[in-house]
């Protein structure tokens, strides 16, 4: 039962009775109602800020999982990107130095992939981390695309270690007569007087002194370009083709073990040392020739000789002395 409340009257000087109307009922209540409906509204809103239901609590969870995920996986694609810039270093600056090829430009390595529209349908979808994961995608299409130039690349490096071990093979790197056979180097590579018209000459090769019938050998693999017998000049003599622009002669032999157009192996025997052509001992005259020009042939000597061999013999070939044929 509501109370009922009452007021002093100073003109009666009686306390009467207090009467409320309709309308002062209603804006009451409409009053009540609307601090209640604030009072409730602040509330849920202080309990929706500062605490959750437990489907939002299962979301946040969700959330901090993919975000640890996607924090992970950055991570990864971080410690790849890293791996694979170490090896396109060590691809540009050793294994291209080694086998001398040009480094692959940054441009070709960093270079874009795909158009506009590559990534429309994932844009249209209107995911609410789109631009993370097209981060992330691009991210990987990019570590793809520089992957498979570094693949490119080394298979182009295989193919080109098996032309270098084809023409390590071939290089004219040995002496042509074994250690126990060389007497001396009578003549070496550069100016030398010449036996037959005394007159300083240019000396293409190196004049080996052999007794006759010394065994001759392949410095190289090659093919014979050919045999050739002369009463002058370089005598009796064989050219070997060793491929990459590179030749050798061995001239003033007295017979062959090879013909024109048979391959031979590096320390292959090819023939015998002799005295034939414009020759005034019995010899082995040998010359390196790259493109068709002359080179001194003790610089490729580094296959069957110790350093200080090799150094007695650039001293023994850097001494001026009449050669032992005449060209």
């Amino acid at each position: 039962m509501a109370r009922i409340k009452y007021y002093y009257d100073t003109e009666s000087c009686r306390y009467e009775r207090i009467r409320v109307s309709s309308w002062d009922i209603i804006w009451n209540s409409l009053g009540f109602m609307t601090l209640a409906l604030l009072l409730a509204s602040g509330i849920v809103f202080i309990y929706i800020k500062y605490f959750e239901s437990p489907e939002e609590a299962i979301l946040r969870k969700e959330n901090e999982e993919l975000k640890m995920y996607y924090e992970l996986q950055s991570q990864e694609m971080e410690d790849v990107s890293r791996m694979l810039t170490n090896l396109q270093e060590r691809d540009d600056n050793v294994y291209r130095i080694i086998m001398e090829a040009d480094p692959i430009p940054e441009e070709v390595r960093k270079a874009g992939f795909g158009g506009a529209n590559r990534y429309k349908d994932l844009l249209d979808n209107g995911l609410k981390q789109g631009e993370l994961i097209l981060e992330n995608y691009q991210r990987i299409d990019m570590l793809k695309k520089q992957m498979y130039i570094q693949t490119k690349s080394y298979d182009e490096l295989m193919e080109l270690a098996l032309k270098k071990e084809e023409m390590f093979a071939s290089l004219p790197a040995i002496q042509p007569v074994s250690k126990e056979h060389i007497k001396r180097i009578s003549s070496g590579y550069g100016y030398r007087m010449d036996p037959i018209l005394k007159v300083r000459r240019p000396h293409e090769g190196l004049d080996f002194s052999l007794p006759k019938g010394t065994p001759i050998y392949a410095t190289g693999d090659g093919v014979i370009k050919s045999t050739r017998r002369s009463p002058a000049g370089y005598g009796n003599h064989i050219d070997i083709d060793h491929g990459f622009n590179y030749t050798t002669r061995y001239a003033h032999m007295s017979e062959f073990t090879v013909k024109a157009g048979q391959k031979v192996k590096r320390g292959e025997l090819i023939g015998y040392s002799g005295n034939s052509g414009k020759s005034t001992a019995p010899h082995l005259h040998y010359e390196v020739r790259i493109n068709g020009h002359a080179k001194d042939p003790v610089h490729y000597f580094y296959k069957d000789i110790s350093p200080e061999e090799y150094e007695e013999i650039l001293i023994e070939a850097s001494k001026e002395g009449q050669a032992l044929g005449s060209y």
